[in-house]
Parts: structure tokens; sequence; C-alpha cells
């Protein structure tokens, strides 16, 4: 699924277009000062305005992506500064045309053009009054929220050194210092601190967050739109009320799996921290998970494996004992695409990408994939570790890169995923072909296990795939309600435990109050990407792997098949990757699977052997909290 943390965590989407792209851009001072037209006359010619609209957004785009890469690659007051002004003409040129494609409204248009004017209107993830003071404050803040994300630092514990007034720096942590910490430590305590600690760089956030939305709120109303999250629920083909409902059926499909696996994890963790810590039918303390966001649950494995039923291998170890590389690692990922079929990276990924994290400066190391001139300048930015997380993320986001090259024929409007969730789905799908077998063919394996360690990995894999699929849902559900201001600024934080409450069963470590701002310490959050993609995505994958297991023949087990070196089901893969956003999403869904409705059988199929084998487990075990 989305990949890991940082993982699902895939794409820095601060889209423009609704393109994988970042979105910044280094422009002259005229384009930073143009006044957005507040009435555009109506162009005479559909097909002509859209044509000029979208070579202008794709030189602007261009320099955007650059210029955002430099700053999530050289975090300083500069470049943030400079993409801050950037983005601003950016976002000011894709305002004026958004506004001046209001002006067909209503009129009988061709398919393309109807649709192409549709996704201009949609484009911005973070509408921007017409004003220009207020357009530039609003991408001020936005630069200076995810910068600030991007250099979050705290100290526990820190005591002065001898003879000076600095403190202990082994107790200084960054966040991939602090995940480390959350992967191994067993101490309820330190992971307590830890825990804490993070939440600590957000509260600063907090006001610039709130005005962020009263900006954000003015672009979207300018726009014809009631609040940001109704322009964002309108991106799905559907109404937004439609689509809020098809969010809320799908997660009433797997609800009962994800309750199944709570409860057994809830029980294991009782035993190892005891009932004091873990309430045995109540909620899961955040920290105890492995996870900050308690979104991925894969690090508490070994507390919660099926008695004599491991997977008999470690990838991590399997890596280690290759003398694998981070560059080895990605060199492994493409092969898997070359073998379904698709092109070889091109030169420039491998000397323009950053694999691992500078020692020298502060980088955004979340994960993500990115195109910068829509055709071949693919790249990946990412601080690889060898382990076998950031192996299955390599696998994901080079799905991003792979459906951003297959798409690029397509006009510029075109150039998304049918929906914001096919494009993590992509790369998941390919991620569930990591299999026992895939990792024999390329030669880290050397024996493949039999099915009785099938109740192991498919309990691995539900702790990141299950367990996500709540968190997956409530940001944005947070989101929509802060938009929309059923949620004021004044109870952010209850609001937010609210819905973690709600849907994770997870509970905060420690009391919280506004005088925290926890969302915060959530990427997607200060970043403005919106996150129920990521949602769609847990669920889309499952339904792409069994439609192309099928496709490639497979008749055995849905967890057990790859379809690596397939290549009739690679042909199948680029059919629908082409497509890109050109169609409603169910027609590239049906393409690809032969099914018009998302559908979460597919998950509980894959997961069947491991729901009996967790409701004999939670027998007399109170279910839900």
């Amino acid at each position: 699924m989305l990949a890991k943390a940082a993982q699902r965590v895939g794409i820095v989407l601060c889209i423009i277009m609704a393109l994988l792209v970042g979105a910044s851009a280094q422009a002259t001072k005229a384009q930073t000062t143009a006044k957005p037209a507040a009435k555009a006359a109506k162009p005479t010619n559909p097909q002509a305005f859209l044509e000029q609209a979208q070579k202008e957004l794709l030189e602007l785009s261009i320099k955007a992506g650059r210029a955002q890469w430099v700053q999530s690659n050289f975090i300083t007051d500069d470049t943030q500064a400079l993409a801050a002004d950037a983005n601003d003409a950016l976002i000011a040129a894709t305002t004026q045309l958004a506004v001046k494609a209001k002006n067909y409204d209503g009129a009988k248009l061709p398919f393309d053009a109807e649709r192409q004017l549709k996704l201009l209107k949609l484009s911005l993830p973070m509408p921007a009054p017409m004003n220009d003071a207020e357009r530039n404050e609003l991408t001020k803040i936005a630069a200076s929220l995810e910068a600030d994300y991007g250099k979050g630092k705290f100290c526990i514990d820190a005591a002065p050194q001898p003879g000076g007034d600095q403190a202990d720096k082994a107790n200084c942590y960054d966040l991939t210092k602090a995940e480390d910490v959350l992967r191994t430590s067993r101490d309820p305590q330190l992971l307590q601190n830890i825990w804490t600690g993070w939440h600590s760089i957000s509260p600063p956030m907090r006001n610039r967050y709130a005005r962020f939305v009263d900006l954000s709120n003015k672009g979207a109303r300018e726009m014809g739109f009631k609040d940001v999250g109704a322009m964002w629920r309108s991106n799905y083909d559907m109404p937004p009320d439609a689509f809020s409902g098809e969010v809320e059926r799908l997660w009433e499909q797997v609800k009962p799996l994800y309750v199944s696996l709570h409860a057994y994890v809830r029980s294991r963790l009782a035993k190892q921290y005891g009932s004091n810590v873990v309430a045995e039918n109540g909620m899961i303390p955040a920290h105890l998970l492995g996870n900050m966001w308690a979104q991925d649950w894969s690090n508490v494995y070994p507390l919660v494996a099926p008695p004599n039923a491991g997977t008999g291998y470690d990838v991590t170890e399997l890596l280690k004992q290759k003398n694998m590389t981070p560059l080895d690692m990605v060199r492994t990922g493409e092969r898997f695409f070359t073998s379904l079929g698709f092109e070889p990276m091109p030169k420039s990924f491998w000397e323009r990408s950053l694999f691992t994290k500078p020692e020298d400066r502060d980088v955004v190391c979340h994960a993500s994939a990115w195109s910068l001139d829509y055709q071949n300048d693919l790249r990946l930015k990412m601080c690889i570790k060898v382990n076998a997380e950031d192996f299955q993320t390599i696998h994901h986001e080079l799905g991003h890169n792979i459906y951003q090259r297959a798409y690029n024929k397509q006009p510029l409007l075109y150039q998304s995923g049918a929906n914001d969730g096919f494009h993590e789905a992509v790369g998941d799908t390919i991620a569930l072909s990591i299999t026992p077998e895939y990792l024999n063919k390329i030669g880290l394996l050397q024996n493949i296990p039999d099915a009785n360690g099938d109740i192991g990995m498919l309990m691995e894999r539900a702790l990141d795939k299950v367990a996500f699929l709540p968190f997956g849902l409530l940001i944005d559900q947070w989101r929509w309600k802060v938009f929309s201001g059923e949620i004021k600024p004044a109870d952010y934080n209850k609001s937010w435990w609210e819905l973690k409450n709600k849907y994770q069963g997870v509970a905060a470590p420690v009391n919280r109050t506004e005088q925290q701002f926890d969302p915060g310490a959530k990427y997607h959050v200060p970043a403005n990407v919106p996150y129920t993609r990521y949602f769609l995505a847990a669920i889309y994958q499952f339904q792409f792997h069994r439609a192309l297991c099928r496709e490639a023949g497979y008749t055995g087990p849905l967890h057990r098949c790859s379809i690596y070196d397939n290549k009739k089901a690679g042909e199948k893969l680029a059919r629908m990757l082409e497509m890109g956003q050109s169609r409603p999403w169910p027609e590239a869904l049906e393409a690809l699977t032969g099914e018009k409705q998302a559908d979460a059988t597919a998950i509980l199929e894959y997961f069947a052997p491991l729901k009996k084998w967790l409701d004999e487990q939670n027998k007399g075990t109170k279910l839900g909290w």
C-alpha cells in the first residue's frame, strides 16, 4: 500500500494540475506580481484556450518542480523563500486560468474540452485567493510549514555537557533517528518520550495552519466551491457527498478485518507490557505500535508473531547478506519493471536522484517520486536504509515513476493517475508481488518456504496494510471538517484524537490539550497533501493485484502471487497506465480489472487465511474498544 510511513507516504504530492511534482518555481518578478484577472473575457475557442493554458502551465510547472527539488534537498531560509515566491507565481497563473475556465460553465462542449476544463478548475490542492497579498501570504505559510516539518528535531533528558552548554547530542533526535527507536525499543517510557518529543515540533505550526485554512478556503470559494474539502472531493468523477459515501462504504467492507487484527495485537501487547499499560478491552497506546503515527504496525511483529509461524526469512538480513547498497536496491526494483516489459529508467534518473541522506545538510527524507519535465526527467528522492521496509518502498516509488512515464504522451491536464488513489495503488500493487517466489527468482532467497509460514507472512503484511486502513481514512476526515468549519481551531487537537479513537482504536500515550497540534506532526498535514488517496490505494491495490494475477494465469492463493517476469500482466497494466486521467476513473478501473466499482473483497480474499486464524485466537476476547 502506499508503501510505509514516509513510505506510503510515497510521493511529494504538492501537485499543480493534480500532477506529481513539487509545487514551487523560479519565476520573474513580473510573473510573481501579476494580478489575476477577476473576470476574464470569455475565450471564443475552448480548445485554443486549453492549448495555450497547458503550454503556459507546462513551462511554469517544470520550473516549479526544479525549485521544489532544490528546496527539498537543500533546506535553507533562502531556498524556502525562493520556493515560496516562485510557488506564488505558479499559483497565480493557475488561478487566472482556472477562473477563465469557469466562463465555460454550462456550455455544451466536446468531452475532452469539458473534462480538461474541469480538471483545470480542480487542479490546485491549495487554492489561493486572487488577492496578491493574500496569495503571497498563503504560499509563504505553506513553504514554512513544510520546512518546519523537514527541520524538525527534539531533545529528551538533554543535560549540558561538562564545560559547555550544548545538549548531549546522543539525546537529540530528528525523525529518522526517532523512528529507529520506535522500531526497535521495547522500553515503554523511552517510547513515550520519543513519541512526545516528535509531537513537540508541531505546536508552533498551529496558528499558521489556521490562517492557511482561512486563506485556502477563500481561494476555493472564489473558484466556486464551498470549501477546500469539497473541492478535493469533487475530483473523483462524482459529487462530493457521493464520494464521502463511497469512502464510508469501502471502510465498512474492511472494518471487520481491522477489528479482528486490533483485538489480537492488543492482547499480545497487553501480555508484553502489562494490563496497566495496555487495557485488554480498550484502545492501544499510540507509542507502542512501532510507528510514530500508529499507521503501520510492522515493527511490532516480533511481539505478535503467530507461534511457530514465522516466514522463515528476514528480508533485511537477506539484503545485508548480499551486501546490498541503496543503489543496488534501486537497481533491483528497476528490474522488476523491466521484467514486465517496461523500459529501464533513463540515465538522468541515476545521475539526479537522491538515494541516501547527506550528512552535511537537512533534506526532506519523505520518500517521493518526481517527473520534472513531464517526459523523461524522472527522479527518486529517498534516504534509503538497507532494510525490508525501504526495499518495499523503492518498488512502490518506482511504480509512480513508471506511471508518470506511461502517460507522458497525454495532454498536460491528463498527466496524472485516473484518480489520485490510482497513483499510490500502482506502486503498492507491485510491492504485493514481493513474495517468497519473487525473492527466490532474484537470488535473495535460496529456498521458498512452504505454506506453513503463510500465517506469519500474512500477519506481517496485515500489520502494514490492514493496520493502515483507518489511519488512511481519518486524516482527511479531520481536514474536511476543518475546512468546512465543523472543527474550529480551538478544537483541532481534541477532534484529531476523537477521530483516532473512533477509527483506529488508538489512544495518546499522555494527556493531550489544545496547547499541542498533533496533526502537524504528520507530514501530509503541513505539506497539504490530500490523504484519502492512500486509503483508496489500500483498497485498489488488491483489486489490481487480483486482476493482474488472473491475467498472468495464476490460480493459487492470492497472497502467493507475483507477476514478476510476466509480460502479459505487464501489457495489461501498461494499457491502463497510459490512459492517465483522460477518462473517468471507473473506466480505467474497468480497463485493468473488468470491474467499474471499487471492491474491497480482494483484500478480504487476500487475508482470508489470516482472518480465520485471528478469529480463532480472539475467541472469548472483546472485539472493538
